[in-house]
């Protein structure tokens, strides 16, 4: 069973595309935190973006992940590397739980 953030990490991901759209100012504003906080996450490669005409560029998908490291960041007061490990293992979690899911269908068994 999909898990809601699951369903708008896919949603968001489907909306803006792959494609780097979505500016520093954008990303901090969609995570209610400060520009800064942003470019230190791009320049550390926490957050992948990419630098087009000297100004920072993220995806849908940095979005959803700027936001998990955000909170994570907040609500635990974990510093940005412990965020990143916890986003790494929850993005590649939801990763696994699609693949069985498709695995499942796949063979026509139950989920």
């Amino acid at each position: 069973m999909p898990s809601r953030s699951n369903e708008l990490h896919d949603t968001l991901v489907e909306l803006l595309g792959d494609g780097a759209c979505l500016s520093v100012q954008d990303l901090a504003h969609a995570c209610r935190m400060q520009t800064a906080w942003v470019t230190e996450r791009l320049a550390t490669g926490v957050l992948q973006g990419e630098l087009q005409h000297g100004q920072w560029r993220c995806s849908g998908a940095s979005l959803v992940r700027a936001r998990r490291l955000a909170q994570l960041e907040t609500t635990f007061d974990a510093d940005p590397e412990l965020a990143a490990l916890a986003t790494d293992l929850i993005e590649e979690v939801a990763d696994l739980r699609q693949q069985i899911a498709a695995l499942h269908a796949r063979l026509g068994l139950p989920e």
